[in-house]
């Protein structure tokens, strides 16, 4: 508890210090993007008195950090502003879209934890053996495929050839949650399959060492059974790796992966922040990555608090200062 506490304060400190640190990271990288706002919205026929009355009207005229400064306020205030392009509440364009990226997160990250923990343990058990061998490498194979590449195999074998799942993932058209999961399935398995790997790789490569280490060989020599020795000793001391990559994953699944996205035409939260940028509607673009800023920290905090409950060196470390 005391090495939980130790490390959460501290870094709960330290990720408000980053998001206002991406809030300006961002906040002028959309500055810096080519093209005027309101030249995006009307067109190339506009007329410069036209654009200059929208400019005013956006407020866009006014100088960058006083914008700023509005714009976060608002934001901690829970006021995201005005689609520039829509002229409707950023909240209608981001939330819905961020609700079907969750959900497609949380099923690709159901396929992908079971997944990865079985292969992950799989391959180091067998490490050294052919069977092993063969294993790793159909991961590493796994790794070098790109994810459009694995979207378009499902969808051509299983939307097409063997008509199972639908080939588009429309879910705002779905019809209860069954049909729900029919229609993510695709999209789910592709996602799952581009992270397994990556998660696969690091597992075996922290787990070998740790079960070619004296204390579980002394584990086994007191006559323990080989799933207590993997399970209760070797495996919480080998997941820290793997539960980083866990988080680049989560951020990566959660912020949505366009060729998915563009495959398998899911409104996504990652499909609206590309076109945002298209037409630099700012505070969409800005509330978007706020939000992701904001997972990948809080994933981030989450692993380091479970790896330091999962590992005992590292709290009896903590309860020694």
């Amino acid at each position: 508890m005391r090495y939980i506490v130790r490390l959460a304060v501290p870094r709960l400190a330290l990720s408000m210090v980053t998001l206002v640190a991406v809030s300006l990271m961002i906040f002028w990288g959309t500055e810096l993007l080519p093209g005027d706002t309101a030249t995006r919205i009307l067109g190339r026929d506009a007329t410069p008195q036209s654009v200059a009355a929208l400019r005013r009207q956006l407020h866009l005229d006014e100088p960058a950090w006083h914008r700023y400064e509005l714009w976060l306020e608002h934001f901690v205030a829970g006021n995201w502003g005005q689609s520039l392009a829509a002229r409707r509440p950023v909240t209608d364009y981001v939330v819905p879209r961020l609700e079907n990226s969750l959900k497609l997160a949380g099923f690709a990250l159901a396929i992908y934890i079971p997944l990865s923990l079985i292969l992950g343990i799989t391959t180091a058990i067998l490490h050294g053996r052919r069977t092993g061998g063969l294993l790793t490498a159909v991961v590493v194979a796994g790794t070098a495929v790109p994810e459009f590449v694995v979207g378009l195999m499902l969808l051509l074998t299983f939307a097409v050839k063997l008509p199972w799942f639908p080939p588009l993932a429309l879910v705002d058209q779905t019809h209860g949650f069954f049909d729900l999961l029919r229609t993510l399935t695709l999209p789910a398995v592709t996602l799952a399959a581009a992270i397994t790997a990556y998660a696969v790789r690091m597992m075996q490569g922290s787990l070998v060492p740790v079960l070619e280490s004296d204390y579980v060989r002394l584990a086994t020599l007191k006559g323990l059974s080989r799933r207590r020795v993997i399970l209760r000793h070797a495996l919480p001391n080998a997941l820290g790796p793997a539960l980083r990559v866990t988080v680049l994953n989560i951020a990566f699944v959660i912020g949505g992966i366009v060729p998915v996205e563009v495959v398998f035409n899911f409104p996504g939260i990652g499909q609206l922040l590309v076109d945002s940028i298209r037409v630099l509607d700012v505070p969409v673009i800005e509330a978007i990555a706020m939000i992701l800023a904001g997972v990948y920290i809080l994933a981030n905090l989450s692993a380091d608090l479970v790896t330091g409950a999962l590992n005992p060196r590292l709290r009896a470390a903590a309860a020694a200062r």
